[in-house]
């Protein structure tokens, strides 16, 4: 969604094609260099407190997206937050997984997960992209902020705390 709707809210909001690869470019290089530390952090600290804070930090910041159009600053600051966001869910989904199933399974374990992952990716784009021709851009971003929000909801009601291993 992120991908394809943020340039257009963008767009709308009278940016520049400069100013949009600026913003649009902050979300991907933070979450990029992020994994860097927040892969590594998934192996010590909680991999579920993890997961919630980054699908609800990405859910916070996908809901206020359509209110700060016009500050080009809050737009930064939202795009960091998005980008921290992913940084800490996008690799302590894959080590949960190997910490979660045998060695044997690991491999079938990721695979099915990043079968689902993607699949994520294109319905997310499928029905955002509906949203947005039925009710607007901004109802879809809304639409994927609040199913962002909920998943952070499921992960902290539903996911069992897995043992990590704390190294000094």
């Amino acid at each position: 969604m992120i991908w394809g709707l943020l340039p257009i809210i963008l767009l709308q909001a009278n940016y520049d094609s400069q100013n949009i690869g600026i913003i649009t470019a902050i979300y991907p290089t933070v979450w990029g260099l992020g994994q860097l530390f927040t892969g590594r952090m998934s192996d010590i600290y909680s991999k579920k407190a993890m997961l919630f804070w980054g699908m609800l930090l990405q859910g916070f910041a996908i809901l206020i997206l359509p209110f700060i159009t016009e500050s080009y600053i809050m737009l930064i600051a939202l795009t960091f937050a998005l980008g921290i966001g992913t940084a800490l869910v996008y690799p302590t989904f894959l080590s949960t997984i190997a910490a979660a199933t045998s060695p044997a399974q690991r491999a079938e374990s990721i695979g099915t997960f990043r079968l689902w992952r993607d699949l994520g990716y294109a319905i997310g784009a499928i029905v955002s992209g509906i949203i947005a021709d039925l009710f607007g851009v901004s109802m879809a971003i809304l639409s994927i902020g609040a199913i962002t929000i909920v998943s952070a909801m499921v992960i902290k009601f539903r996911m069992p705390e897995l043992k990590t291993i704390k190294n000094n």
